[in-house]
């Protein structure tokens, strides 16, 4: 069975992430899933990913709201690295407040506006579209 080599989460709240990892790992679909716990520890993380040249993840989930950088933050760092690889962003929230969710396409991820709690189908669904 293929796998997706590599997920990241990023986000603050440890209940959280406990959760959206054991959702990923009941999936059965991901070999190893990376934490990070706000957005400028994602972004230092990744970008030592890319100088190493190790495999970067398919698909990263972002929390919005997090200490140091939050979700914004993240993604305007980020998006300035090139990358050759597809990595897929989604935004994963409790915020339902229309101008998140208008700020997000400007990322092209209005498709990728998910608000907490995610369930196991909607995990599951989105890491099968990935393989």
């Amino acid at each position: 069975m293929r796998k997706i080599e590599l997920v990241c989460i990023v986000d603050d709240d440890p209940t959280h992430v406990f959760i959206t990892k054991k959702y990923i790992e009941l999936s059965g679909h991901v070999e190893k899933i990376l934490i990070c716990r706000n957005g400028k520890d994602a972004f230092e993380t990744l970008e030592k990913l890319i100088v190493n040249k190790d495999r970067l993840p398919k698909i990263i989930f972002l929390d919005l709201n997090m200490p140091i950088w939050d979700g914004w933050q993240f993604l305007d760092e980020f998006t300035k690295i090139p990358v050759k690889e597809i990595i897929t962003i989604y935004i994963l929230t409790s915020s339902n407040d229309e101008g998140d969710i208008e700020k997000a396409k400007k990322y092209s991820l209005t498709s990728n506006y998910l608000i907490k709690p995610v369930n196991q189908s909607q995990l599951k669904e989105i890491l099968v579209n990935h393989l």
